[in-house]
């Protein structure tokens, strides 16, 4: 039983089927990528056991070939796989051990641990946005796709208190409530991503409070740009401890749809001042980022980009640190296991963003890529070398 099931793993057709379909893969999710997105192209074809790919409408015969839809094996089978074929064949083939064969099983060593970087990436990496004004500084991270809740009791002037939900606890007929409230709050529904119209007679606001009562909200398509980030919004309902309707509202991460700067809708009961709002989900660092000077520098003569480049003042209380650095393009800060790439800029040159990710495995595709590339010299060498001594 277990030597046919090691044949079939480690044979060497299986190999060429699951390179073949890694290579569909790598193909028809970058077809899709321009429609949804490298997010979107990632969790439908490589976070996936299966995956669809279908014929663009805005592609030449799409009216004859709309119906035309490829089904896939997606990367969460083909990677495990080509995993278990590589140990699998060379357990079968380079048990014992040989200096001739040796280059081999170092290319081998070096293509397995790519894979498991690649898992390991796929479990464990973080990826997020700081924004920060020159003059400023902050110290938290929002995610590119995930989103919170939050309600601010702000009755006390010398601090705010912040109560955080995540997307998870936003399903319909969910209720929130907290011991220090004098009210709860009920999720009617939430939109991952939303489009937006203007309310009619026959189409009135199921809002009557808030900057939403002039809306209506339509859901939309996920989106899986970083570029293009979905516009999540939650429809609340806020009631007393009776269980008695206090007002309808409509939360989202709409810019031009918050009554403040903040992004927050605010509202007075039993003499308290609260805010609440929807946005991108927060991770707070030990430690600050602030923005002393963005520079865009442009090619003579042309509006072509030149450098974009941020002065930042990296503050670490706990640690003492109190350090000036300059990021630019290929040239990150590596902090705490952070990685903080200069992104974008906004407001006229005055604010920078940064691309911050934690990957725990960033190491592991240049060790990887070292492994190959010395078996590869290693074996073309021995070769050499034993047809050197036979002529």
């Amino acid at each position: 039983m277990l030597r046919p099931a090691l044949g079939f793993f480690s044979s060497l057709r299986l190999t060429v089927v699951l390179l073949v379909l890694s290579m569909l893969l790598i193909f028809f999710s970058t077809l899709d990528q321009v429609n949804i997105g490298i997010r979107g192209a990632q969790q439908e074809y490589f976070e996936s056991f299966f995956a669809v790919w279908r014929y663009p409408s805005e592609y030449w015969l799409s009216e004859y070939l709309g119906w035309l839809h490829l089904p896939l094996l997606g990367g969460a089978i083909v990677g495990p796989l080509l995993v278990i074929n590589l140990v699998s064949a060379h357990f079968k083939r380079y048990r014992k051990f040989s200096w001739k064969k040796l280059g081999i099983s170092i290319i081998h060593a070096g293509v397995l641990l790519l894979l498991i970087a690649l898992m390991v990436a796929h479990i464990l990496q973080e990826d997020n946005s700081m924004t920060i004004n020159e003059g400023e500084s902050s110290n938290y991270l929002e995610s590119f796709y995930d989103h919170e809740l939050v309600v601010i009791d702000e009755s006390d002037s010398g601090k705010d208190i912040v109560y955080r939900f995540s997307e998870s606890q936003l399903k319909s007929g969910k209720q929130i409530a907290e011991r220090q409230w004098p009210f709860q709050i009920r999720v009617r529904d939430y939109y991952r991503n939303t489009s937006f119209a203007f309310a009619s007679e026959g189409n009135p606001s199921p809002f009557d409070r808030g900057s939403g009562q002039n809306v209506v909200v339509q859901e939309a398509p996920p989106s899986g740009r970083i570029e293009k980030p979905n516009i999540a919004a939650a429809s609340l309902q806020v009631v007393d401890e009776m269980g008695q309707g206090l007002g309808s509202w409509l939360v989202t991460t709409h810019p031009a749809l918050a009554t403040a700067s903040d992004g927050l809708q605010r509202f007075e009961w039993q003499g308290k001042l609260f805010a609440i709002g929807l946005r991108p989900f927060r991770t707070y660092l030990p430690f600050s980022l602030g923005l002393v000077d963005f520079s865009h520098d442009k090619y003579p003569g042309t509006e072509k980009a030149k450098n974009f480049s941020s002065e930042v003042r990296l503050h670490h209380p706990d640690k003492g640190t109190d350090r000036s650095v300059l990021i630019y393009m290929n040239h990150p800060l590596r902090y705490e296991g952070w990685t903080f790439y200069q992104s974008s800029f906004a407001n006229e040159d005055t604010t920078s963003i940064f691309q911050v990710v934690k990957n725990p495995s960033w190491l592991l595709p240049y060790i990887a890529c070292t492994l190959v590339t010395v078996g590869l010299l290693y074996q073309f060498g021995w070769h050499l070398a034993a047809r050197g001594r036979r002529s």
